[in-house]
């Protein structure tokens, strides 16, 4: 047959040195090579999304932020060291009068080192006289203050805003804010008597002025572009009043209300030495005839920690009173 033929005329044309095996049996049929394809890049697979948590029976609180406690770490440190900074000056001043009597740099007998004032101020307070002897001054001191307040502000108010009153009231005002309280103590003692009315009285006389000679300028300083812009709104003079000028003459007010809280202790330990059978000025007199010298400094420093309290307390009613101005 023709393909056996075929066969070994194929066989023969590839000669013997071809490596060409030739079979022994009809060869399978050649198939054309398919395309090469280039191979597709792997692509990773997507990571699955984090199963849900199962929910537990009881979950646990969420704990704090960790930013919230050093922030209150911070506020706390700043706090502590504004309290070292104010109070340095004071335990400095402290520290020196402990040890200048112990060192022989004064007199101890004159000056006692701090530590047996503050026991003589213990002994006070535990046997009763220093609360008695405080109440007494407290009563006097801040009854007379408050009558000076309740008088000298109004009438500062109408002094500095109605000029007529202003020119008529205003050369009396100079006669009498120039003349000492002190010095008018006898006076008072004289008409009054040395009960309880002559020393409310020097007080507050002695009050009146800071008050109302601070009034009367915060009025008079006003911003007269607010006073015409209020006019301008045809607002009433008690609304005009309450809307511009109590509130801007605020801080002028305080400082004389501040310096009057300060006058009040200062002139009634004074009346307190003349006729009086109880106050701190009382026990300040009576420890200097006694020779009771630390007793007399413990009354000292309690009118000094009355003064400081009383002055801060002030000043916060006048933050209080001063919240709508804006800070610089």
């Amino acid at each position: 047959m023709s393909t056996g033929t075929d066969t070994k005329s194929t066989a023969a044309e590839a000669g013997p040195g071809s490596g060409v095996h030739t079979p022994t049996h009809a060869p399978a049929p050649v198939r054309e090579p398919a395309a090469v394809r280039e191979p597709e890049p792997v692509r990773e697979p997507a990571p699955a999304p984090p199963a849900p948590a199962a929910p537990t029976a009881a979950a646990p609180a969420p704990a704090p932020a960790p930013a919230q406690a050093p922030a209150a770490l911070r506020a706390v440190a700043r706090w502590l060291r504004a309290a070292a900074l104010r109070s340095a000056a004071i335990l400095a001043l402290l520290v020196v009068w402990e040890a200048a009597p112990r060192l022989g740099l004064v007199d101890s007998t004159f000056l006692p080192p701090v530590s047996e004032v503050a026991a003589a101020w213990w002994e006070l307070a535990g046997n009763g006289q220093l609360a008695e002897h405080t109440q007494a001054s407290l009563v006097r001191s801040f009854g007379g203050f408050g009558i000076a307040v309740v008088v000298a502000v109004p009438l500062g108010l109408l002094i500095g805003w109605y000029r007529p009153v202003a020119v008529l009231l205003g050369p009396l005002l100079e006669v009498f804010r120039n003349t000492a309280a002190l010095a008018l103590l006898p006076v008072f003692v004289l008409l009054l008597g040395i009960g309880e009315t002559s020393k409310l009285s020097i007080v507050v006389y002695a009050c009146v002025w800071p008050i109302l000679l601070n009034t009367i300028s915060a009025v008079g300083n006003a911003d007269p572009t607010l006073v015409r812009l209020a006019r301008s709104m045809d607002l009433s003079t008690p609304r005009l009043f309450q809307k511009v000028i109590l509130p801007a003459s605020v801080p002028a007010v305080f400082t004389g209300i501040r310096l009057a809280g300060a006058v009040s202790i200062l002139v009634l330990v004074a009346a307190e030495m003349i006729g009086a059978k109880a106050g701190l000025g009382y026990l300040i007199n009576a420890s200097q005839f006694n020779f009771a010298i630390p007793e007399m400094y413990a009354g000292i420093v309690t009118i000094s920690a009355i003064g400081v309290a009383f002055n801060q307390l002030l000043i916060t009613v006048e933050r209080r009173l001063s919240l709508w101005r804006v800070p610089a």
